[in-house]
């Protein structure tokens, strides 16, 4: 037997000895969801628990199941590891493939943890690049594709600002020279902006209404601060990024991994989905959808959801005091990835609100996530329980994941949603059927 299989059995049996002994607490309640969510009291797991479906992918026909009234079928195909996606004005759309990839591991355990994500595809050697997709006929299936831009370092967040294309590496932003119409990119980019690279690793990207600031979400380096609060300057947090200074600043912080973000246009309000810190249990604390506000703070690490202290990190009722209460809790660590607005009558059946790609758990004893869910919106708010948009991402016994959505955009034509899929290594087209 390979070391690394041995690995990956050693830490499957302390991960599995984990979730049973916490199967006999299991919170049977209700999932912390919606804006007076349920959450259960916390529990310090010593061990964390590990559970990640073996990366199976998609075969023959198979494919993730959307309800009555709306149809998937692929749009682009044999990505490597596609993550987000930016549909730009004349149609094109871009795609960025990209992974973490495993640094020196630290000790035996986390060797062993690297091993097993390797098997579920969470890390892997990156593509680094942006590739455009055209569907020049309207068949709904992209006919043409071309290297966008390569040699990218972890490319993730994509904006369009007249004629400047801004990508958001893990290490800042890069601006490029645009001309509508282009297969590629030239030239390696002027810096506009830096972040601290590693940990959450993810930069998206949106620009304000008139083009002169960009916002990044930028995760925090660790779970709470486990390397003290100097690592995490910078992290956690939504970033401003004027272009017209050229300076940038934290907009809003204790955001611990905020990705996704999307305007809400009745108010012109900014949104972003986060995901919560690990080791409290499965439902505690949920990662949320929450407006954010400037000079705002949202908790991390001192505390969750409504000022619930984490008595994990040193205490700092100051902190505490401050914290703004994120607006929509979507479960816990079911890792909400994607954002988009979707306007009405983009989907049938589907109002306005946002849309929101959970990439899934790999750390409570029953997964969640897994899917692409709607959440209705009434005079700039959410009004409404969660709805599948698409499922059926995983095995039945949750071993395997066929795909795991993440990125999520309405299509070229509005009346679509791309979704991307870095398990399944496709571009999925939702329409009404």
């Amino acid at each position: 037997m390979a070391f690394s299989d041995f690995a990956a059995r050693v830490v499957a049996m302390i991960g599995g000895g984990a979730i049973l002994m916490r199967s006999f607490s299991r919170y049977e309640g209700p999932p912390a969801v919606g804006g007076a969510p349920n959450i259960p009291e916390a529990r310090n797991q010593k061990v964390m628990t590990l559970k990640m479906p073996t990366a199976k992918g998609w075969e023959g026909d198979h494919k993730p199941t959307a309800p009555a009234g709306l149809t998937v079928t692929p749009f682009a195909s044999n990505l490597e590891h596609p993550r987000w996606i930016e549909v730009l004005p004349n149609g094109d759309v871009l795609v960025a493939e990209a992974i973490p990839e495993a640094g020196p591991p630290k000790s035996p355990f986390e060797y062993a943890i690297q091993v097993t994500m390797k098997r579920a595809n969470a890390l892997g050697k990156s593509a680094n690049r942006i590739t455009l997709w055209r569907d020049p006929d309207g068949d709904g299936v992209a006919e043409e594709r071309h290297v966008f831009k390569d040699k990218l370092n972890q490319p993730f967040g994509m904006a369009l600002v007249g004629s400047t294309f801004y990508v958001g590496n893990t290490d800042g932003v890069v601006a490029f020279d645009y001309e509508e119409g282009a297969n590629a990119l030239s030239g390696t980019g002027r810096p506009i902006a830096s972040f601290k690279p590693e940990g959450h690793w993810t930069r998206s990207l949106i620009a304000n209404a008139d083009g002169t600031k960009l916002y990044a979400g930028v995760g925090s380096l660790t779970n709470i601060g486990d390397e003290g609060m100097e690592a995490e300057e910078g992290r956690a947090c939504i970033q401003e990024i004027d272009l017209e200074a050229g300076t940038q600043r934290v907009f809003a912080g204790g955001l611990r991994n905020p990705v996704g973000v999307a305007w809400e246009p009745t108010t012109q309000t900014l949104w972003t989905v986060v995901n919560e810190r690990d080791g409290l249990g499965d439902e505690t604390p949920p990662d949320y959808l929450t407006s954010v506000k400037d000079g705002r703070f949202y908790g991390w690490p001192w505390c969750y959801w409504d000022r619930v202290v984490d008595d994990r990190v040193p205490a700092n009722p100051d902190m505490v005091a401050k914290t703004t209460r994120p607006d929509y809790a979507l479960g816990g660590h079911t890792a909400c990835l994607g954002l988009c607005w979707l306007p009405k009558g983009t989907l049938t059946g589907f109002g306005e609100g946002m849309v929101i790609g959970q990439h899934g758990s790999w750390n409570r004893a029953t997964l969640s996530g897994y899917r692409v869910i709607f959440i209705p919106f009434e005079n700039g708010q959410p009004a409404g329980e969660p709805r599948d948009i698409l499922s059926g991402f995983l095995s039945e016994d949750e071993k395997f994941s066929y795909g795991r959505p993440v990125g999520v955009a309405v299509g070229p034509d509005g009346k679509s949603l791309l979704v991307a899929d870095d398990v399944g290594n496709i571009v999925w087209k939702v329409t009404s059927t």
